[in-house]
C-alpha cells in the first residue's frame, strides 16, 4: 500500500510543479490553487509512505517520478523538446527508481 501511495504522491509532484510554472509566480489564481492543493496532497502522501518505507528510498522514488513526469508534461505541452540524450537520461532515471524499488 505504501508503494501505491508513494507513486500517486510522485505523480502529484509533477502536477504541482507544472502548476507552479503555469502560475507565473503565483499570480494566476487557477494554477496557484492547483499548485497548493496538489502540493499538500503530495507531501501528505510522501509522509504516509515514509512511515513504512525507508526515508531515502521513498524520497528518491518520489523525486524521480515527479521529475520524470514533469519533463514529460512539458514535452507534451511543447514547452521543452525531447532529444535522444534527454530521453536516454530519463530512461536511466526511471531505471534507477525501479532499481530502488527492487532492492528495498
Amino acid at each position: 500500500m505504501a508503494w501505491l501511495v508513494l507513486v500517486a504522491s510522485g505523480m502529484l509532484e509533477a502536477v504541482w510543479a507544472s502548476a507552479l510554472g503555469a502560475s507565473k509566480g503565483l499570480k494566476r489564481p487557477g494554477p496557484t490553487v492547483l499548485f497548493a492543493v496538489t502540493l499538500l496532497l503530495s507531501m501528505a502522501g510522501l509522509a504516509v509512505a515514509m512511515q513504512t518505507l525507508p526515508v531515502g528510498t521513498a524520497y528518491a522514488v518520489w523525486v524521480g517520478i515527479g521529475a520524470t513526469l514533469t519533463v514529460l508534461i512539458a514535452v507534451a505541452r511543447r514547452q521543452e523538446s525531447l532529444t535522444l540524450a534527454r530521453a536516454a537520461l530519463l530512461a536511466a532515471l526511471i531505471g534507477c527508481v525501479v532499481g530502488l524499488k527492487a532492492v528495498s
